[in-house]
């Protein structure tokens, strides 16, 4: 009688065991993945809303509101200003997110002011990724029409004294992982592969406008494969 009774009480002891173990494994919340916050730079004549199909991919594929962020600045002036206003949106989101670091995708000569605040105002220390589409690393002769007119633009010019000292010594600093994406049918870029970095993971992504190339589809899997 004592032994059946021992037995019985084993087994009740197990069972509760074993129940008490699930509910906490139930109860435990699921871990939401996190990213690294997303900072997105436009180029010449645009605005933050040249990002909007990437922003709605980026959330379609997990991403959250806090973690992208698109802004608009003055394309007009010299890129080593919109680098300064960059360092400062970028501090503003590590300070928001809680973030140490953060990606950073560009577009056309939003490669410029982001590759100036990466080299000359320590933006290696807070950059993890950074991603170049259709950028104009290497300066282009397509700006001709508009160097007159826009520091940004001079700037942009094959051969300037900005692109000179930019593309001097190595153009990729750091321990940021840098990627170019580029067009070999881009008719903005002279000749389309003045967007090569050296030190970079360079893609050619086939005949592909230069306007297109932050809205198209397959670019943008291969810019969040590259970034996760």
């Amino acid at each position: 009688m004592h032994r059946r009774m021992r037995r019985i009480a084993t087994a009740l002891a197990t069972v509760t065991s074993t129940l008490l173990l699930s509910l906490t494994f139930s109860a435990a919340p699921a871990r939401a993945a996190t990213h690294n916050p997303v900072v997105f730079v436009h180029g010449l004549s645009s605005s933050s809303s040249s990002w909007d199909d990437w922003i709605a991919y980026f959330k379609a594929d997990g991403y959250t509101a806090s973690e992208l962020h698109s802004w608009s600045y003055d394309w007009g002036q010299s890129n080593a200003t919109t680098a300064a206003q960059l360092k400062t949106k970028i501090q503003s989101v590590l300070a928001s997110t809680g973030a140490s670091k953060v990606d950073v995708v560009v577009h056309s000569m939003g490669a410029l002011s982001s590759r100036y605040y990466l080299k000359n105002l320590g933006g290696t220390a807070y950059v993890d990724d950074f991603v170049s589409t259709a950028g104009v690393n290497h300066g282009t002769t397509v700006a001709g029409w508009c160097r007159w007119l826009y520091t940004s633009c001079a700037e942009m010019y094959t051969g300037s004294s900005f692109l000179t000292s930019l593309n001097s010594g190595d153009e990729t600093p750091g321990s940021v992982s840098y990627a170019s994406y580029w067009s070999n049918c881009d008719d903005a870029l002279t000749p389309d592969t003045t967007a090569i970095l050296n030190g970079a993971t360079n893609v050619e992504v086939g005949c592909i406008s230069h306007d297109e190339m932050n809205n198209d589809h397959g670019v943008y899997e291969q810019v969040r494969n590259f970034i996760a």
